[in-house]
């Protein structure tokens, strides 16, 4: 039986960070679908047109690896996707409570579905999608963590002159 798990996330943008998780991740499963969560009570950079595109260019070297979007519950998706997993990445402690709450509540709404929990590399630790978002909107020089074209498309978001490189 194929070992496939869903990543979700809102990879607003993808970062370095999200594609170490994801890296490693395809050690423990089979295939991996990276799936954007669809909040419309959620304010977004990018719209989710545009954080596939980022995240398929990405992704692109990945072997394994689908993207994909939803909304709805997160559990119901992972069975119509016949998942048996979903995959988290925590940084620290702090993430820790937000994760074990949204994966009690997703064990108790399907028993079949775990949650796996990667912690990331010592080197993104740090990094998240709200603090690259922040460090750009006041000029700081985020090149090394994110893709490539999720530079691009920060600097066009917030204007080449606030970015450094």
């Amino acid at each position: 039986m194929e070992r496939i798990a869903i990543y979700p996330g809102s990879f607003d943008p993808v970062t370095m960070g999200h594609l170490d998780i994801i890296e490693r991740g395809l050690k423990l499963f089979d295939r991996i679908i990276v799936t954007i969560l669809c909040n419309p009570a959620k304010r977004y950079l990018f719209s989710a047109a545009e954080r596939m595109e980022m995240l398929e260019d990405s992704l692109s070297g990945f072997k394994g690896v689908e993207v994909d979007q939803y909304d709805g519950l997160l559990v119901e998706y992972a069975r119509r996707r016949n998942a048996h997993a979903i995959l988290r990445g925590m940084r620290a402690v702090s993430d820790f409570e937000f994760e074990f709450q949204m994966a009690l509540m997703n064990r108790k709404l399907n028993r079949e579905i775990q949650t796996v929990f990667l912690m990331t590399s010592l080197r993104w630790i740090y990094t998240s999608s709200s603090i690259i978002k922040e460090a750009v909107r006041f000029g700081g020089d985020i090149r090394d963590m994110v893709p490539e074209l999720v530079f691009h498309k920060l600097r066009e978001r917030f204007g080449e002159d606030r970015m450094s490189g």
